[in-house]
């Protein structure tokens, strides 16, 4: 297995640059792995595919404005994009400026003051806020979508999920961003449930494999839970028959690391903590029946993920047979189905 395994080229007109109005109106490519069978629709249609009984298990977590600007005792401007929070007033950060060494105090509008205490790896930075910043990212914050999106979002809850609750993540769950609360109702009503998840995503999530062989990449760490609620209703939906439908490579992340120590009959645990889980070809899914996922760039750990799902080869197929048929690729791009 190689890195270059997972590349393709994709015309650049096909990074979808704003969402689609109403969410539900993106298309779906439906894929069958039994069958090999690739149906289009659109994402208001996904009820067609789903039965009475199936789960959609979605990321609950909320995307923090995490973008700010400070300023150097100098004067000089420094961007500081939050990662994680480590305590009450202590983040890990990436920073865009230069000589922001450990020591160094910058600051932020209203009074703010915050502190460099060490330096990490690249442009990353421990630092310290003078209070908590939540309250200033809701005032101030930008919202950080990724770097091949180059028109400005007008609308900032539109990288947000329509049930986005936990605040904490760098990036967007972007496969839920296709639910409006009028499809998860018409969803309901066909008798197909919902549980929610929380995976706080992290910015590596979307870094390329460097590496000639993927198992040699460093995975990144993020925090997942599934709650003991979630869990008996996951496994009572397995118990009954009913399938497991991840929406989003976070969830799939967060079930399968659920799902590592289970026993017999059930389809997961538990689970609070750090989840380093790398999926690639080869490994065996133990609680995700069936995924709901955006199209992902290439060489990236989330392609490599959705190929161990459907097999490598056939993944790429699938994405050829999306590139010609013109579907919109990444974050505010369209979806597939996969069963």
């Amino acid at each position: 297995m190689k890195t270059s395994d997972f590349d393709y080229h994709l015309p650049p007109d096909l990074i979808a640059q704003t969402p689609v109005e109403p969410r539900h109106a993106s298309r779906l490519l439906v894929f069958h792995r039994n069958s090999g069978e690739i149906e289009h629709t659109t994402f208001w249609e996904i009820g067609s595919y789903l039965k009475p009984g199936d789960l959609l298990v979605i990321n609950q977590t909320r995307v923090i404005p995490a973008r700010i600007y400070a300023r150097k005792p100098t004067g000089g401007q420094v961007e500081l994009l939050l990662l994680h929070r480590e305590d009450e007033t202590t983040w890990e950060v990436l920073v865009g400026g230069k000589r922001v060494t450990a020591g160094k105090t910058l600051h932020l509008e209203d009074g703010l003051t915050v502190q460099v205490i060490a330096q990490l790896d690249g442009s990353r930075r421990r630092v310290r806020f003078s209070e908590p910043v939540e309250a200033y990212l809701e005032r101030k914050g930008q919202m950080p979508l990724p770097p091949y999106i180059h028109v400005p979002l007008k609308d900032s809850q539109r990288y947000q999920t329509v049930y986005a609750l936990t605040p904490g993540s760098a990036a967007a769950p972007t496969a839920g961003l296709h639910f409006t609360p009028e499809l998860m109702e018409r969803l309901r009503s066909q008798g197909i449930q919902f549980a929610s998840v929380t995976l706080h995503v992290g910015l590596d999530t979307f870094a390329p494999v460097t590496e000639e062989n993927p198992m040699w990449h460093p995975i990144h760490t993020e925090w997942c839970q599934v709650t003991p609620e979630t869990a008996e209703q996951i496994n009572a939906v397995r118990r009954q028959g009913g399938r497991i439908i991840a929406v989003g490579t976070t969830t799939v992340r967060t079930l399968e690391t659920a799902a590592q120590a289970t026993p017999p009959g059930m389809a997961v645990l538990p689970y609070s903590g750090a989840t380093n889980l790398y999926i690639l070809p080869g490994y065996f899914f133990k609680a995700v029946d069936a995924m709901i996922t955006n199209f992902h760039l290439p060489r990236s750990t989330l392609l490599m993920l959705v190929s161990a799902f459907t097999g490598r080869e056939r993944l790429m197929q699938v994405y050829q047979q999306a590139i010609s048929s013109r579907y919109r690729f990444y974050s505010f791009g369209d979806a597939m189905l996969i069963l």
